[in-house]
């Protein structure tokens, strides 16, 4: 079976260079569609949690959407958050967002190099004490950094700030494309959802990251395709290994 179209489950990147390049070598047409948003959690799912921010004294975060939704929350439920809060981030570009909501040089803000292990580093033994507070989405289990906080007997809760809703895609072509390309488990439960009916046949599947493996796996879809892999460090190269094996 030849490759023509492929349907890629994300916005477009900013820089295309990757993609182009396969285009051109060869002839293939890349869709960028996202199959889901990150939307915040209403107040009333929030509480179902019976999590009270002000019980903690640390917070953990590791994405945009999470930061704006603790802050929108806390508002909604006239949490006033004090200035005595420590923040500790997986990147320093997650860390400096935080100055969309609170006055950034007069917080105790840390930030790591975006794996768990920075984060946990960061905490060492002078943040031990602390209560912490850890944001993630409905889909995220953070599997890594809770493993490590539990292995350092760090205090910490998991909590629910944002979630994943389906895009409507209706007018998507599904069965036009030849090969789709997945990064995240909502992004499958947005496929069963649009397309309840939906076989996989000839389309070749492409996963991105260890945690959609088994998402794509329990829904019987067929991997063609792994990556990241020391060979394909990206969606791109991983494509047009691929396809040149053809």
């Amino acid at each position: 079976m030849s490759i023509s179209k492929i349907l890629v489950s994300q916005n477009a990147p900013r820089v295309l260079t990757q993609y182009q390049a396969v285009s051109q070598k060869f002839g293939v047409e890349f869709t960028f569609c996202p199959f889901f948003q990150i939307e915040p959690l209403t107040s009333r799912e929030f509480r179902a949690q019976r999590i009270n921010i002000l019980d903690y004294t640390a917070i953990i975060f590791s994405s945009r959407h999470a930061i704006d939704a603790f802050f929108a929350l806390a508002e909604e439920l006239r949490n006033k958050i004090p200035e005595t809060m420590k923040y500790f981030c997986t990147t320093e570009a997650v860390a400096m967002y935080l100055q969309k909501h609170i006055v950034y040089r007069k917080r105790k803000i840390f930030f790591g190099n975006g794996t768990p292990e920075s984060v946990v580093d960061l905490i060492g033994p002078k943040h031990k004490g602390e209560k912490f507070l850890l944001t993630t989405s409905d889909n995220s289990s953070q599997d890594a950094l809770t493993s490590l906080l539990e292995k350092k007997g760090l205090d910490y809760t998991k909590g629910v700030f944002v979630k994943s809703v389906s895009q409507d895609l209706s007018a998507v072509d599904i069965k036009s494309y030849d090969m789709i390309v997945f990064y995240n488990v909502a992004d499958v439960k947005s496929l069963q959802e649009n397309f309840p009916d939906f076989q996989q046949g000839d389309i070749k599947m492409v996963s991105f990251g260890k945690s959609i493996v088994k998402a794509m796996e329990d829904a019987g879809l067929r991997i063609d395709v792994k990556a990241p892999t020391p060979e394909a460090p990206s969606v791109a190269r991983a494509i047009e290994l691929y396809l040149e094996s053809l």
